[in-house]
């Protein structure tokens, strides 16, 4: 986006007052949004987003500034913003740039235009007609579809020079049914970084369609149990739950803070030896993934905890320069108006040993979760609470009866430390999934089948 020479003269001009370290970072995204409800399309919007922002670090602090025009006036007058919160006593000189290259492939099979707007449109409608067509007591169907390419580039004064180019495409599907006053909502999605050969990987018309079936199910659950019992989390998006109740807790700020119940701990068991955990920006077509951060830092699989042992942390570079330790690439923004935070990118549990039916089987009386809803955690504490938006009742071993009105109350670390199962049948999640954290940024999650041996469950029996 902007040459060499350019690029140069905006990082001095921020290190005029004596930072030690300058940073730019170009960003350029399209995007395209449809949204359908009652059966029409309601909303298409199709957008064009550019700009820069501009860090200066001296010592533990940053400061920052950001622009939509990317005229070299208006960077450099950025620049100055950003260098007014220096006071250094040296004028740090910037190196000559070095271009990173990733060794990381993310091919795109399908290209995102190589459908019409009026073709995805349409494939909202099938999916509409899909879930509507499967049982007369679905009542509501909304969908929506968002495809977003996002070209990155990074320089600082150190002479790095990273690029990225990152393309997202998903369809999330909401599906109502109704009986009886009873009302039930189920939802999911699609999503990957890569083409439209998504779809053909997971069909949208037949995830529809098993959404549908949930929803109508669900209208027959029992009114869930409450009380201590055993869960079964099902694998891939039972991923969220380690998510919420550990994974931002092991994200450095938190760290950093000594907010979080987990810092000071490298190297103590926290977890059950059953339990590897795992971040890693590198799996290809994954959401969270990526070739650079958004400090510019290679992306790169980072063990968490191994065999129940807390290893390592997340560290983007700003939190990595506090602690005098080395970013683990996890340095995440929304966009060019916001600083980069340590974030999760695709965090996923290790699979175990252990089959699905010796699992299920091991239950005398306890809830299988097949879905989990909304949720919140404390990083101080653990502590979270989590919605089941479908869940099914274990009775001697068998999934039985759908119960409703179920939440999982409990202690991230200490459920982890409890897990007694985890299973062979690790699996990611769709590809739907999106963090927030004062910014929101696309995430993946992923794990196998796991038995919680107790955990509380509220319920309205």
């Amino acid at each position: 986006m902007l040459d060499p020479d350019t690029v140069r003269r905006i990082l001095d001009e921020a290190l005029r007052n004596g930072g030690d370290l300058a940073e730019i970072y170009l960003e350029d995204r399209t995007s395209l949004s449809l949204e359908l409800e009652e059966s029409q399309i309601e909303h298409a919007l199709r957008g064009a987003d550019r700009g820069a922002g501009i860090r200066v670090f001296y010592g533990d602090t940053a400061a920052y500034a950001y622009t939509d025009d990317l005229s070299s006036k208006s960077l450099l007058r950025a620049a100055r913003s950003a260098a007014s919160a220096a006071k250094g006593s040296h004028r740090t000189q910037v190196l000559d740039f070095t271009r990173c290259l990733s060794p990381l492939e993310f091919p795109i099979e399908k290209p995102l235009d190589s459908l019409s707007e009026r073709e995805k449109a349409k494939l909202l409608h099938r999916i509409d007609q899909a879930a509507r067509g499967y049982d007369p007591r679905v009542s509501q169907v909304q969908a929506g579809y968002l495809e977003y390419r996002q070209q990155v580039w990074i320089y600082n004064s150190q002479g790095l020079w990273a690029e990225d180019d990152r393309e997202i495409v998903e369809i999330r599907i909401a599906v109502v049914a109704q009986d009886k006053g009873i009302i039930q909502t189920i939802r999911s999605g699609i999503g990957a970084q890569s083409g439209l050969e998504v779809f053909d990987r997971i069909d949208p018309l037949a995830e529809a369609q098993e959404l549908a079936q949930s929803a109508v199910r669900m209208l027959d659950a029992r009114p869930a149990p409450a009380g201590e019992m055993s869960v079964v989390m099902g694998n891939g998006w039972g991923g969220v739950l380690f998510h919420e109740a550990c994974g931002h807790a092991l994200e450095a700020d938190f760290i950093n803070q000594g907010s979080s119940v987990f810092a000071g701990r490298i190297g103590e068991k926290v977890a059950s030896s059953l339990i590897t955990l795992i971040d890693d920006s590198t799996l290809p077509a994954r959401r969270g993934s990526f070739r650079f951060d958004d400090d510019g830092t290679p992306s790169q699989p980072t063990i968490l905890i191994d065999q129940g042992v807390l290893k390592g942390y997340m560290w983007d570079l700003a939190e990595a320069r506090k602690a005098k330790a080395r970013s683990t690439g996890n340095g995440r923004r929304e966009s060019f108006r916001y600083l980069p935070l340590p974030r999760m990118t695709n965090t996923i549990i290790a699979p175990g040993d252990s089959y699905l039916e010796e699992i299920i089987g091991s239950v005398k009386r306890g809830l299988y979760v097949k879905r989990l809803g909304g949720g919140q955690a404390d990083v101080a504490k653990g502590d979270f609470v989590f919605s089941v938006t479908e869940g099914y009742l274990i009775e001697d071993g068998k999934i039985t009866a759908p119960i409703r009105g179920a939440n999982l109350m409990g202690n991230g670390p200490a459920i982890l430390s409890e897990i007694d199962m985890v299973g062979n049948d690790f699996e990611m999640d769709k590809g739907f999934g999106r963090c927030g954290k004062g910014q929101r940024v696309p995430v993946g999650v992923g794990q196998p089948t796991l038995r919680i041996p107790k955990i509380i469950v509220g319920g309205t029996e």
